[in-house]
């Protein structure tokens, strides 16, 4: 598939900022259990803000995946059938309750249990509706498995936890560590589970083929032109260009960038009690999730590809 830039910001931004309102407010429920020191209200309403402030950005860089922006409320109204529209529905409401979370935070903190059980509701629910919309196509095998899921659930928390991590190590300090132990354990978690969806979608063989897309039962087949010379939507819109060493380079970065360097800064921000360390990991966890993201996309075969090979 092609990979649009949007889509890929849309994903990595919101699965951010969903996993920095689970960690906060899961931190919140450690302290109303006495299990942990209580953080400052301050702190939980700056969490709650820029939460937002990703979730608003991916929304934001969705709308220019829309060939028409002005009809883009359209994208709802299959709400019944289609893991998209409700995408659509879910993110805006869960992005209210962030804000909700915060003037409640600001003004009556007891009450805040309440509303972060909401957002945790849409805050889960959103993260279904938007694995669901690729885990759903049968006929793209890399991304129809439970494990398209659970990939953008636990990279989305991982990614999370470090950005609370990061903001701790700027605001209070003294939450850093235990969001970055967190963090880690989940980067950890994702570097399995993404190992093993690399290691299924390798066994993977085609069920098309050439001989199927075009209705053509001989043996020896080989596809030399389009038909056209100057080449065709399908071409441009369902497959990346790129060459294997390409597709290789980018696993390898985003191995890097998305899970062992910020597991390694984790590491050594806790070793050195300078939990700094944890910005730095953030950023390289972020721009490893985008290329993790464009990987996605380019990975997954679509079956028209073969047919629409080469232009002449």
């Amino acid at each position: 598939m092609r990979p649009a830039y949007s889509v890929i910001f849309l994903t990595t931004l919101i699965g951010a900022g969903q996993g920095l309102f689970v960690a906060f407010y899961a931190a919140d429920l450690a302290a109303r259990a006495g299990w942990t020191d209580g953080l400052p209200a301050s702190l939980h309403v700056q969490a709650s803000l820029l939460s937002f402030a990703f979730l608003a950005a991916g929304l934001a860089a969705s709308f220019f995946h829309l060939g028409k922006p002005l009809r883009g409320w359209r994208a709802a109204a299959m709400w019944r059938t289609s893991w998209l529209s409700r995408e659509v529905l879910v993110l805006p409401a869960f992005s209210a309750i962030t804000i909700l979370h915060a003037w409640v935070w600001r003004h009556s903190p007891e009450a805040a249990i309440w509303t972060g059980v909401a957002g945790i509701a849409l805050c889960a629910a959103l993260f279904v509706c938007t694995g669901m919309i690729y885990a759903c196509l049968r006929f793209l095998q890399e991304w129809h498995t439970p494990l398209t899921v659970f990939n953008f659930i636990v990279l989305g928390l991982a990614s999370g936890c470090m950005l609370a991590a990061a903001l701790s190590a700027i605001a209070w300090p003294a939450a850093a560590i235990p969001f970055g132990l967190a963090a880690l354990a989940l980067t950890l978690s994702g570097l399995i589970l993404r190992a093993s969806i690399l290691a299924r979608n390798a066994r993977l063989r085609p069920k098309s083929t050439l001989q199927s897309a075009t209705g053509l039962k001989q043996t020896r087949l080989a596809q030399k032109s389009q038909g056209m010379t100057g080449g065709s939507y399908g071409a441009r819109a369902f497959f990346h260009g790129r060459g294997a060493e390409t597709l290789r380079w980018v696993k390898w970065a985003f191995l890097s960038l998305g899970f062992v360097l910020p597991a390694a800064l984790s590491v050594l921000a806790w070793a050195s009690s300078c939990p700094t360390w944890f910005i730095a990991a953030f950023v390289l966890q972020y721009l490893g999730l985008v290329a993790e993201r464009w990987f996605f996309f380019a990975q997954a075969r679509h079956p028209q590809n073969l047919y629409y090979q080469t232009v002449s």
